[in-house]
């Protein structure tokens, strides 16, 4: 499913069929790391997925799938730079398929934006950053498996450094006025991110 989204978007920027596929395999290849237990290929498919749910309302379709296939490109526990190298490969890529630079300039404040998740001028930012977030509002049972999953990535870690740190990130989403930017995401999984974030910070607690 994937595969075929990202050769045909690819496709209409370049007629190189070898080159299109050497990016789907990079792409495949780093999310496919056994280091990743959540920011993998099911990553993308769920986001891809929860924007297609709203592709009216974007307003550059291409791009935001550029982003999407982009965001975690880079994704190393252990480094704080995830975002700022993912959004170069984007820009690295985005350049030779010769699209024009304010679109590409779109895609990496939409990958950056995927640090803070902060509200966007841009809608199509919010809506990209909102649908990247929209695991937090899942039925308990599927977030459950997300933030074990979050915990298996960042195994080198002992349960009171991680457990620390991973309240703090949660305690950051709980407090913001609103997790989710837009109104389509906010009416639907508001609610229900926030009872799975507290719940989660009680068994970090325990």
């Amino acid at each position: 499913m994937l595969k075929e989204v990202f050769i045909s978007l690819a496709s209409a920027y370049s007629e190189d069929n070898e080159y299109v596929t050497s990016l789907w395999n990079e792409i495949a290849e780093n999310h496919s790391k056994k280091s990743r237990y959540y920011h993998n290929l099911s990553h993308l498919e769920n986001l891809y997925q929860n924007l297609l749910s709203i592709k009216e309302k974007i307003s550059d379709w291409d791009i935001t799938l550029f982003a999407l296939f982009y965001h975690d490109f880079e994704y190393n526990v252990l480094k704080k730079d995830n975002e700022d190298q993912s959004a170069k490969k984007a820009i690295e890529v985005l350049h030779a398929l010769s699209i024009a630079s304010e679109r590409i300039e779109l895609c990496k404040n939409m990958i950056l934006a995927t640090q803070g998740h902060q509200v966007s001028e841009n809608t199509d930012i919010n809506y990209f950053t909102d649908a990247d977030l929209s695991i937090l509002g899942s039925k308990w049972e599927e977030y459950e498996v997300y933030f074990k999953n979050v915990r298996k990535e960042y195994k080198y870690y002992p349960n009171f450094m991680y457990n620390k740190g991973r309240i703090k990130v949660l305690k950051h989403f709980i407090d913001m006025p609103r997790i989710f930017k837009t109104e389509h995401f906010y009416n639907t999984l508001e609610n229900n991110a926030k009872n799975n974030l507290q719940q989660e910070i009680n068994l970090l607690s325990k």
